[in-house]
């Protein structure tokens, strides 16, 4: 699927991954690409993108991804403004890390992770995502069914892609109850998704990538990093935010790419 002169859209599209997407994008001609985040700073990123390019192809949206009315208004806006959505990469992202079970050690009770915490990133982690692929899916559908289409064919070309943004995480890792189950649960989703909506001409998968040099990871602290990072990853060091970037654009375009793409750096988190 040629990428240039196409449509897409990128949850968390403010900073690291999703910025980074966005940038890479852009070098290979979208049209457009909506740039989706909380943040205050996702106009300014925006404008920033549309200067270094030298055209307006980023467009801001700020909101909530896991509000279903501000995602159908983003859809609606791009298609309005440009052409139908047809990459959808959902990496808005939260973690709330925290042990699963711990012993209070003045009580000598167990503290069980909050439910309300693990509902919260499940919210924005795994069913955000998913729906906005959804909505993306869903949109392609009504109007190849307008235009009296049914089963894709080969012929047709492909018609969208979606890459959801999984983790090495998904695999298990200490003090990411909630975190990891969410990304290992995109794994299931993606997999189901992929042989839902190629009905459509939609292909879907999810990259998992390591340890990233974005803000999520770096508010863990440097020496959180020295110690328990870098020594068990291959590389030596944290992957740049351009090359996930250049892997899910791979992933978006390449035709005959399905299922999972791992990028960790070599990473294997200690026993």
């Amino acid at each position: 699927m040629d990428i240039s002169n196409r449509v897409g859209v990128i949850t968390g599209g403010a900073s690291g991954i999703g910025r980074a997407v966005a940038v890479a994008m852009a070098k290979r001609g979208v049209a457009a690409v909506g740039l989706v985040d909380m943040n205050d700073a996702v106009g300014e990123v925006a404008e920033k993108l549309n200067a270094e390019f030298g055209r307006k192809f980023a467009v801001p949206f700020k909101g909530n991804t896991t509000d279903e009315a501000f995602r159908a208004s983003v859809f609606d806006s791009l298609s309005s403004q440009f052409d139908r959505v047809s990459m959808c990469v959902p990496a808005a992202g939260i973690t709330r890390d925290e042990l699963a079970v711990r012993i209070d050690k003045a009580t000598g009770k167990a503290r069980i992770y909050p439910i309300e915490q693990f509902k919260l990133v499940v919210d924005v982690n795994l069913i955000a995502p998913i729906y906005w692929a959804l909505e993306m899916i869903g949109r392609i559908a009504e109007d190849r069914a307008a235009k009296g289409l049914k089963r894709w064919t080969p012929a047709e070309h492909v018609q969208g892609s979606v890459v959801f943004v999984g983790s090495i995480s998904s695999q298990g890792n200490r003090g990411q109850v909630s975190y990891a189950s969410t990304k290992a649960g995109l794994r299931g989703a993606a997999a189901t998704i992929m042989k839902e909506a190629m009905f459509h001409g939609v292909r879907c998968g999810v990259i998992h990538p390591g340890f990233t040099d974005t803000p999520m990871v770096r508010s863990m602290g440097l020496d959180y990093v020295d110690k328990n990072i870098l020594p068990f990853t291959q590389l030596g060091r944290l992957i740049q935010p351009d090359e996930i970037a250049d892997a899910i654009c791979f992933m978006l375009a390449n035709s005959s790419v399905s299922g999972e793409l791992w990028v960790d750096a070599g990473w294997h988190a200690p026993a």
